[in-house]
Parts: C-alpha cells; sequence; structure tokens
C-alpha cells in the first residue's frame, strides 16, 4: 500500500469560488485532480490533504466536496488550511462523516495517524513572522499544536518509526526567514525529517523553499504547484545533508531553531 499527498484541492462544488484568478490552469482543476487520483491511487492507499480542502463556510456546505473524494480510492486524511472555514471540532466533524456515510475519510488535528510504517503528525502553521509581530501569538498557537500532535504520536506509536510532518503554512518564505523559527526548532527537537507544506498558488510558487535544510527535508505540494498530481511518498533516507542551496542562498539553523547562517552569494 501507498501513501501520497497534495494540498490545497480547494474544492467548490457547492459555492461559486472560481480560482482561475491564479492562473488558466485552474480551469477545471477538480477534473484533473479526479483523472490523476484514480490513476495512481488504490484501495487501501492513503492519500494526506493538508489544508484548504473545501471553500465551504460551513460544515453543511461541504457536503459535495466531500462525496467527491469520498468517491475515490484510498483512505483521506486532512488536516485544516486558513481557508478551511467550515473547520469545527473533531468530535463534530467525525459525528458528520460518520451521518453522511463518508467512512474513508478522517482529521489530523492534534493527533496522528499510523501508515505505512510511517508516522504522519501536522499543524496548520500561519504566517512566518518575527516575535514582535502581532501574528506570533498565533504562529505560537499553531506550533503548540504540531506539539500535541507529536505528543499523540509519541504516545500511541513505536518513537523509532519516522515521523512526518504536513503544515499548511510554509514553516517559513525565502524572502522572510526570521533568526528562530519555532516550527523548525520543533521539527528537530522530534527528529523530524521530512515537512510537506501547501498554501503558496500561482506567483507565490517563487517564494517556496524545497530540499534539505539542516537534515529537514522541505517539499511545496499545493495542487497547482504539482499540476494537480498526487506526490508519492517513499520510505525517508536519513543521510540527508545540513545545508541547502537555494536561489543564490545558504540556509543553516542551530539545533535551537536560530538560524546559524543565511549567505547570499
Amino acid at each position: 500500500m501507498s501513501l501520497f499527498v497534495i494540498g490545497d484541492l480547494h474544492l467548490s462544488f457547492s459555492t461559486d469560488k472560481p480560482m482561475d484568478i491564479f492562473g488558466d490552469n485552474w480551469e477545471n482543476h477538480a477534473e484533473k485532480i479526479k483523472n490523476n487520483w484514480i490513476e495512481k491511487v488504490h484501495p487501501g492507499d492513503t492519500v494526506m490533504l493538508p489544508g484548504d480542502f473545501s471553500w465551504a463556510t460551513y460544515l453543511d456546505e461541504s457536503k459535495a466536496d466531500f462525496e467527491f473524494i469520498n468517491s475515490l480510492p484510498g483512505n483521506k486524511i486532512l488536516s485544516k488550511g486558513n481557508h478551511d472555514y467550515w473547520w469545527t471540532t473533531l468530535t463534530q466533524m467525525r459525528k458528520y462523516l460518520e451521518e453522511n456515510n463518508f467512512h474513508n475519510i478522517d482529521f489530523l488535528y492534534n493527533n496522528a495517524f499510523l501508515v505505512e510504517g510511517k508516522v504522519l503528525v501536522g499543524a496548520r502553521g500561519w504566517l512566518n513572522t518575527y516575535k514582535e509581530d502581532d501574528n506570533y501569538k498565533i504562529l505560537k498557537r499553531e506550533n503548540d499544536r504540531l506539539k500535541l500532535s507529536i505528543a499523540y504520536a509519541n504516545s500511541k506509536f513505536d518513537n523509532s518509526l519516522e515521523k512526518i510532518a504536513f503544515i499548511h503554512y510554509p514553516p517559513f518564505y525565502k524572502e522572510n526567514v526570521p533568526e528562530e523559527i519555532d516550527f523548525i526548532k520543533t521539527l528537530k527537537d522530534n527528529n523530524i525529517k521530512r515537512c510537506f507544506y501547501g498554501h503558496l498558488h500561482g506567483p507565490s510558487h517563487k517564494d517556496a523553499i524545497e530540499g534539505v535544510i539542516d537534515g529537514i527535508e522541505f517539499k511545496l505540494i499545493s495542487s497547482d504547484y504539482l499540476d494537480f498530481d498526487l506526490v508519492e511518498i517513499k520510505w525517508g533516507n536519513n543521510g540527508v545533508l545540513g545545508l541547502y542551496y537555494f536561489y543564490n542562498t545558504f540556509y543553516d539553523f542551530h539545533n535551537d531553531g536560530s538560524m546559524a547562517n543565511s549567505k547570499v552569494l
């Protein structure tokens, strides 16, 4: 069985929210996702969906969007994005799934999942910011949610298993890297070597940082960035590099999450 990931489906079967403002490639994007999904995913596989699944404002408005993914093969795990206004409590959302016979869907929210020998943890995240910024309180709360997810994993599963983090927001951006990054420290403290994130669309793709940074591999998985295809998550390689070269900049971090070096060449 396999594990796949794709973020930012932005489904809107019951709402009028076209995504083509981000580019012509968004036209009929749900059909593109469906075709690629059916081609790759088999019953028993798992698909991780890290945020911005539906444009619905309320849970009841999201039914057609849930019906869409429920009809596709595999098990689905959703985590929260900034546009998932329909998101409520885990209890209420699971009750909604049960009432509508959506039996191959669940939610990553202050919990964790064991899938194919990998432990999936995560949180929504928030805007990458500095401690004096008003957004930092939200960022700190989201980092605490990531810690709760990891703590749940540690209490339920073998700690020797690889943990993979899924965060909707980028942990940092190419043009805005604070000296200390809470999410980086949390990942390093828990020996997490891979982190997948979304949120960025169209021209914002240029702000993404991908690759191995101080032993952690980062990958942007917004649906339009992937051309509305799914990425299969393979077994990790622990022999990763501690530095990554990206857009003429070296990034390196201390074990506490503070930046050790950022040198523009």
